[in-house]
């Protein structure tokens, strides 16, 4: 397994979401972490036993496209990263608009 990460801008995630479905990939997975100027964005797609990982730096303040227009199944992902860790992530869709999870303190993970 490649652990590898191409390192892309947020404004390059849905054309290079859309070159990897083009060449067969599916999403695996999408991911958060905080860092201390903003976040960590991590996406992982499969193909067989190829694995592609990409990985966003984003400010505190910066916002990101969703890439559910690419792979339908994203807005699952994309929820709950705005809801756990207060990302910014515009055109989800299917948006629960913060109400994806109960949790008892907004964005616990900010």
């Amino acid at each position: 397994m490649n652990a590898e990460f191409k390192i892309v801008k947020a404004e390059e995630i849905i054309d290079e979401a859309q070159r990897l479905k083009h060449d067969g990939y599916h999403l695996m997975q999408q991911c958060s972490t905080r860092t201390p100027d903003g976040y960590e964005l991590v996406y992982t797609f499969g193909k067989a036993l190829e694995v592609q990982q990409v990985k966003i730096i984003l400010a505190e303040d910066q916002s990101i496209n969703s890439i559910s227009s690419v792979f339908p199944c994203a807005f699952l992902y994309e929820n709950e990263i705005h809801d756990l860790f207060g990302v910014d992530i515009q055109m989800i869709s299917l948006d629960y608009k913060g109400s994806f999870y109960r949790v008892a303190i907004e964005t616990p993970f900010k």
